[in-house]
């Protein structure tokens, strides 16, 4: 089975792992917290360049608020991702099949929503924001909620949640002041969502 680090979370037998300038590949049950040693939160580096090209005319070149904002909320969810892979692969040593395939949907989730923020700043399309910043909003809920049953459950420490629970309340701020950054374009939502 193949996966990329947006799947490298599922709990599988067999692994062929895409990482920046690797292959890994292993036979695992439930160890799903491989560590890349050069980026540990497994989510790759913001590069401005990816963002800019010689094509750009009038404003476009110019750095704006959206931009900046997209860049600090992924900078702060790469951290977060970090302190999650380092929370959860306690519960991948484990026999608790539960636990580790919610500890494993945690992870995708976490992966996603790093995804979801780079690819909104791509076009720079409002729709294309909304969408992915919809998403982000839904998973990162979903984690923070999740997050609960391992203090529940009495997985891991209540403070080591509680830390990263935090960390999310902060990046909750930060995703607020992304969004407050979007502009209306003439694109239409097809869908009607968005109008």
């Amino acid at each position: 089975m193949a996966a990329c680090p947006a799947r490298a979370g599922t709990v599988i037998r067999h692994l062929t792992l895409h990482l920046p300038g690797q292959i890994v590949q292993s036979r695992l049950v439930r160890n799903f917290t491989l560590m890349n040693a050069d980026n540990f939160s497994d989510l790759p580096e913001w590069v401005d360049e990816r963002f800019y090209n010689e094509d750009m005319e009038g404003e476009e070149w110019k750095p704006n608020a959206t931009y900046h904002a997209c860049k600090a909320l992924y900078e702060k969810w790469r951290e977060i991702v970090f302190v999650l892979k380092g929370l959860l692969s306690t519960i991948a040593e484990g026999d608790d099949g539960f636990h580790s395939y919610t500890a494993a949907q945690v992870l995708q989730d976490a992966y996603l929503i790093g995804a979801k923020i780079i690819s909104s700043e791509a076009g720079g399309i409002y729709i294309i924001r909304m969408g992915n910043a919809a998403v982000v909003r839904e998973l990162a809920m979903g984690i923070y909620s999740s997050l609960l049953l391992f203090i529940e459950d009495d997985i891991i420490d209540e403070g080591h949640i509680r830390v990263t629970r935090n960390e999310i309340d902060n990046f909750r701020l930060l995703f607020i002041e992304w969004v407050n950054t979007f502009q209306k374009d003439e694109c239409e939502d097809e869908w009607g969502l968005f109008v």
